[in-house]
């Protein structure tokens, strides 16, 4: 009787944790839009997640140009991430999660280069920010336009933030090594978008 009980108790222990990381990786991904349904309404909304090769994105004062995009599936939550140019050179993207409201998270990321961090630690120190780490994952992912990636394949992460808007990534597509990037989270108002295709 004391080992069915045992037993009994420690399933129900395991189907708790199981139940809290799906709800809390849930909390974090907005799940993937079903077929059919539109984004919600709004000049980011109506666009981030469609962009293509060939648009314009002004962020702030600034202007890029969307040169790539890599579409990012991992379960049942999927993202996007557009690669984007501008006179400076300095390689530049941003990321959309969410389906729209207050579940759409807007990051531009600016690379990072010359940085010699790694992840896996619980902090990591970097041009005066101390980053805690939020997540990792493995995603499959599939590449458009310029982005000097194979049209498919993996992509390895972690994800950190510091206070409110301040994230740090690490990304390794297929066998190669780390791309750092630091981020802002961006307000959905302060994106707007030019098609170069207004009928898309």
């Amino acid at each position: 009787m004391d080992g069915a009980l045992a037993y009994l108790v420690a399933a129900v222990v395991v189907l708790i944790v199981v139940v809290l990381v799906i709800v809390v990786r849930t909390r974090r991904r907005a799940a993937v839009r079903p077929t059919g349904v539109p984004p919600a309404a709004g000049p980011a909304h109506d666009g981030a997640h469609r962009l293509a090769p060939g648009d314009r994105v002004r962020i702030g004062k600034r202007e890029y140009v969307v040169s790539g995009t890599i579409r990012l599936v991992e379960g049942d939550w999927s993202w996007v991430q557009h690669l984007l140019d501008d006179a400076s050179g300095t390689p530049h993207r941003l990321s959309v999660e969410g389906d729209g409201g207050p579940e759409l998270e807007l990051v531009l990321w600016t690379a990072e280069p010359g940085a010699t961090v790694t992840p896996g630690a619980p902090t990591i120190d970097l041009g005066g920010l101390r980053y805690t780490w939020a997540e990792t994952g493995q995603a499959r992912y599939t590449a458009t336009g310029e982005t000097g990636l194979p049209q498919a394949g993996t992509m390895r992460y972690h994800d950190y933030q510091s206070g409110g808007n301040a994230r740090l990534s690490f990304e390794a597509y297929g066998e190669e090594g780390w791309r750092v990037a630091r981020g802002d989270l961006l307000d959905p108002a302060d994106l707007a978008i030019r098609p170069t295709d207004d009928g898309r």
